[in-house]
């Protein structure tokens, strides 16, 4: 029996796995395009179809710590500008679309943060955006559901919660502003 597209994905990450680069960036980009048009008969993505997990980890790496995991979101879901830390990820849509907006983070001349929306794009079901480390971002479901992949080249649990990396806007009085640091 062959590979599933998972398998395949996982295995050409690992093979070329290193330092971030433009060419590891691209190479991850085009293997994700790759894994979301994995066929529906695949069992692991027949079973996220079916499932529809809010989060489910699909693959932890030993030697490298990269995380890909399954996200399903519902039509409206929006998650707040973000950033992922010392981090680079890549979404891929599978099915469905989500907006990402992308952000500037700006300090004013008193030393006051606040983010400036650059854009927004439409991410349609086998499409991938690439974030890189300090990038601002957020995303909202603009479709019934979304079945999207997150692609991390760490665990993230590990930047926000150990390490307090990651940094979360709120909004105040119109404005994303950061928002505490969690404990």
């Amino acid at each position: 029996m062959g590979k599933t597209a998972l398998q395949a994905f996982i295995e050409g990450v690992r093979s070329q796995w290193g330092p971030l680069t433009s060419e590891l960036g691209q190479a991850c980009q085009r293997r994700m395009e790759t894994l979301l048009s994995a066929p529906s008969g695949e069992a692991w993505l027949g079973a996220l179809h079916r499932d529809a997990p809010a989060n489910e980890e699909l693959y932890r790496d030993p030697d490298h710590g990269f995380v890909l995991l399954a996200h399903t979101e519902q039509a409206g879901l929006y998650r707040p500008p973000h950033d992922h830390g010392r981090s680079w990820v890549l979404y891929g849509i599978q099915q469905g679309e989500i907006e990402m907006g992308a952000y500037a983070r700006i300090e004013d001349e008193d030393g006051a943060v606040r983010l400036v929306k650059r854009n927004s794009t439409l991410v349609r079901a086998g499409e991938a955006q690439l974030y890189l480390p300090g990038d601002i971002h957020d995303t909202r479901c603009v479709s019934d559901t979304a079945l999207l992949f997150r692609f991390t080249e760490r665990d993230l649990r590990v930047e926000d919660r150990q390490h307090h990396r990651l940094t979360r806007y709120v909004e105040d009085k119109g404005f994303w502003v950061p928002g505490p640091a969690r404990a």
